[in-house]
């Protein structure tokens, strides 16, 4: 097949092109009408023609706790927002991916029920470096720690004490750590309907901390660090100040971070809790300028749906924290942009939600870009059309959301999946496509 547009968003800038797709893969992206005296080409005008979005921190928490989001709906969303790969956190699934057993557990829930491409993450908890390799081996991309409560039993957070045996392992064999940086000593428990006292609860100061942590043993052992849902201005600069000495530290922030603002945010709305917490808009403001300068690498959604009972109405200390936005990825990181060139909004994000991610999970020689030898995932879609988020028309399993009654501008109009045309802009349209990473 041959696909053309006006606006090709490839690795050397934004052109007229034509890509042509040869079982799946891209065999050569030429000048836009190339080859299509030959075969059909599709040709979608002046649609925006990005690399497919690669979303590195997903929670499906299949199996064990498939009632609060599953592979089928799961990947679902994922096609419906131009996500062509995204790569399952070790937690909340029962049990935890901190085996070979539990990933091929895992990869048995998954097998045959994804819409989009799946790679799996591994979980360092107390006890069980000596899993590591095995681990590594089987092929997760990589390895999920952190160093307050999860929220569930069966994912113990880690010291240092547990960090110093596995980073050995992780930097001979060359893979990331991914980090859920806040400080446990900093932290209290959140009292009631007040949004301002959840906030006071998780302080910035508990995210520098971790952060000043996790730089000093990467540095020490050379091992490749990377801090997930960087939520404040304190916790960027520290990740400023570790590269600036050369540490091998790399760091994500969320769309919903970069959205809203803990001012606008009513008491009582738990639809908002996560963490670390959505802080005020200075914060918002310094994260955008960290994603500016590339202290910040990436944006990843850092879905984590649940069941609405679990969000607990109005009482921040009961309420389940996380975020369900996986379909809106594009369109929320599009609205929020501050980007006079759209041009080079275009290939900010491709760089934020595509290629980044893809060097992340060491899958960066097949996804994340639109070149000769990678593979044809592609999004089409539209940066004028607007949209209004209606939750009855998420994807997802659950459809609780604090982007309800948004409007938000680009809308996706196909997602193709290795060339072939997963969804339609309104249903898939071809299921189960899927293969795991």
């Amino acid at each position: 097949m041959i696909i053309q547009s006006t606006r090709v968003v490839l690795p050397e800038g934004v052109r007229p092109a034509s890509i042509r797709v040869e079982n799946g893969v891209i065999a050569r992206v030429g000048e836009r009408g190339d080859g299509s005296d030959e075969i059909d080409a599709i040709d979608v005008g002046d649609l925006v023609v990005s690399p497919g979005i690669v979303d590195t921190h997903v929670h499906v928490n299949e199996p064990g706790r498939g009632e609060w989001e599953g592979f089928d709906t799961a990947t679902r969303a994922a096609a419906a927002g131009g996500v062509t790969t995204i790569i399952d956190m070790p937690l909340n699934s029962i049990p935890a991916t901190t085996t070979v057993a539990a990933l091929e557990a895992k990869r048995a829930a998954a097998r045959g029920r994804c819409h989009v491409d799946v790679g799996f993450w591994g979980g360092v908890v107390p006890g069980n470096s000596g899993d590591l390799e095995g681990l590594i081996a089987a092929g997760v991309r990589g390895f999920k720690c952190f160093l307050s409560p999860s929220g569930v039993p069966e994912f113990e957070h880690v010291g240092e004490a547990d960090l110093r045996q596995a980073l050995p392992v992780l930097a001979r064999r060359g893979v990331p750590l991914l980090v859920h940086a806040e400080a446990p000593q900093l932290l209290n428990e959140p009292r009631g309907t007040d949004y301002a006292a959840f906030l006071e609860s998780r302080p910035p100061s508990a995210e520098v901390d971790a952060i000043r942590m996790m730089a000093a043993l990467a540095h020490e052992f050379n091992a490749r660090v990377h801090i997930v849902h960087v939520a404040s201005a304190e916790a960027a600069d520290e990740i400023a100040r570790a590269r600036a000495q050369g540490v091998p530290i790399t760091a994500e922030t969320c769309p919903h971070y970069l959205t809203f603002a803990a001012e606008e945010i009513p008491a009582g709305a738990t639809e908002f809790k996560c963490a670390p917490p959505i802080r005020e808009a200075r914060h918002r403001d310094a994260l955008w300028n960290a994603l500016d300068r590339g202290v910040l690498d990436f944006v990843a959604t850092d879905h984590s749906p649940a069941p609405e009972a679990m969000k607990c109405r109005g009482d921040f200390s009961q309420a389940w924290g996380g975020i369900a936005s996986l379909e809106l990825s594009l369109a929320t990181v599009w609205s929020a942009l501050r980007a006079g060139d759209r041009v080079e909004g275009f290939a900010r994000l491709a760089r934020w939600l595509s290629n980044a991610p893809a060097a992340l999970a060491r899958a960066n020689h097949r996804k994340g870009r639109i070149a000769a030898d990678y593979d044809a995932d592609l999004v089409v879609w539209d940066p004028d059309a607007e949209f209004t988020v209606s939750p009855d028309r998420l994807q997802q399993r659950h459809k609780l959301t604090p982007y309800d009654g948004r409007t938000l501008r680009g809308v996706v109009r196909a997602t193709y999946l290795r060339g072939e045309r997963v969804w339609d802009g309104t249903s898939l349209t071809a299921e189960r496509k899927g293969r795991l990473l």
